[in-house]
């Protein structure tokens, strides 16, 4: 079951979930400043925009069965049930320049920082970013989970970045966006600057982009090159099936001792048109070794596609308001009439996904594995999504470290979500 911990959360997201806007407001303070509490969340504003703090949060509960056609795999899901994610969320603009976030994961107990970040926006369409926050690469990765199509990502975002702390100058024009970075390890690690130094850019560029930001064609090309520390610890890339639950991860290069340093390419492209998306991206990656030892290369990929049944397409939103989320897809919209407590019947999304993952070369035996998902997605009201999916999982070979004599994995799995956010 989830933590106790994580209840609070929801009685607040509860509490919040389809009140209509200024819900809640009360008379201004003693300074001009108002209160609200509305499907945005918390919000205190000050007059003339000096200051406004927002808290939000979010909750993701989810929930499946699973089967794995190999014998001797052990267990499939650790639990039925888990909390994803228990989020507390804060965002403090003070005037028009400078943006502060913070966001604090009660489920997570090895990374519960994720954003913490600083952001200056002075510079005419410019922003500058210190903190812990996502390296700018790969389309689905900036991708907020709210928003994602599926309760998980793809495969192939084992080789995704993530989150870690740097320095992120970005700017954008109408139709092309450009970030570089610089960064070092995960704040919640110990010694930032253990895990190495990167170098990560990203620019993309929409030839077709309507007024309303619902009609698109994307590109983009990432890159991203880490230097590795020479202290004899071990690099792994790994991915489970594409879903939480699982307890075992499917393909798994175990621990690459003389890795000396990982390079990411990345190609994405997505296009939408009114209720219809589709997306796609590539990643190679090369692990350089220490040495002299001949370099690796792995890879994965994906193509989806999603349709609105009743809905209009997700905005392809340029500019974040801070770090480094530019140019991506933001979540969908429930008009007032289609809202469940205003006697519609929500919104309801279908989508479907094929990825793949290669973590074989030279003398690593990671696996490779090919996934399948297809899945519904119901969003009944503003601030909450019921999310359901199947995902076949096929591995073959198996990974050396399963010892399964690299024998094929065969995994059946139905995963749902229950998500509030606001």
């Amino acid at each position: 079951m989830p933590p106790l911990r994580s209840w609070p959360l929801a009685a607040l997201l509860l509490a919040s979930a389809g009140l209509p806007a200024a819900a809640v407001e009360g008379v201004p303070g003693p300074f001009g400043e108002t209160l609200s509490i509305d499907e945005k969340g918390i919000t205190l504003k000050f007059p003339d925009d000096a200051a406004t703090l927002r808290i939000g949060g979010r909750l993701q509960l989810d929930f499946g069965t699973g089967r794995v056609q190999q014998r001797g795999f052990g267990t499939v899901f650790d639990t039925p049930i888990a909390v994803r994610r228990s989020w507390i969320e804060s965002y403090l603009t003070l005037g028009k320049q400078l943006e502060l976030a913070f966001q604090y994961d009660f489920a997570e107990p090895n990374r519960p920082i994720n954003d913490a970040v600083v952001a200056y926006k002075g510079f005419k369409d410019v922003i500058v970013a210190l903190g812990n926050m996502k390296e700018p690469f790969s389309l689905n990765q900036l991708i907020s989970d709210n928003n994602t199509l599926f309760t998980e990502r793809s495969l192939a975002d084992a080789f995704a970045p993530a989150r870690n702390v740097g320095l992120a100058i970005g700017t954008h024009g109408e139709r092309w966006t450009a970030v570089t970075s610089v960064f070092g390890g995960n704040i919640n690690n110990a010694g930032i600057g253990a895990q190495g130094v990167a170098s990560t850019t990203r620019i993309t560029y929409a030839p077709w982009l309507s007024q309303d930001g619902n009609d698109v064609l994307h590109f983009g090309l990432a890159g991203s090159y880490r230097s590795l520390p020479n202290d004899g610890s071990a690099l792994t890339l790994s991915s489970r099936s594409e879903a939480f639950l699982f307890a075992r991860q499917f393909v798994n290069t175990g621990g690459i001792r003389d890795a000396a340093s990982i390079g990411r390419v990345g190609l994405e492209a997505a296009w939408q048109t009114g209720p219809f998306r589709l997306q796609a991206e590539y990643i190679l990656t090369e692990i350089g070794r220490f040495g002299g030892a001949p370099s690796l290369s792995f890879q994965g990929g994906y193509i989806q596609a999603g349709l609105l049944l009743n809905g209009k397409g997700r905005r392809y939103v340029i500019a974040p308001n801070y770090a480094t989320e530019y140019a991506v897809f933001g979540g969908v919209q429930v008009e007032e009439a289609q809202r469940v407590s205003r006697g519609g019947t929500g919104v309801f999304e279908l989508g479907v996904r094929y990825s793949a993952i290669d973590l074989e070369d030279r003398s690593i035996r990671g696996g490779i594995e090919q996934d399948f998902t297809a899945g519904i997605n119901w969003y009944p009201d503003r601030n909450i999504r019921f999310v359901f999916d199947y995902v076949r999982s096929h591995t073959s070979p198996s990974p050396t470290s399963l010892n399964f004599n690299r024998r094929t994995i065969d995994a059946d799995a139905f995963i749902g979500r229950a998500q509030l956010y606001w």
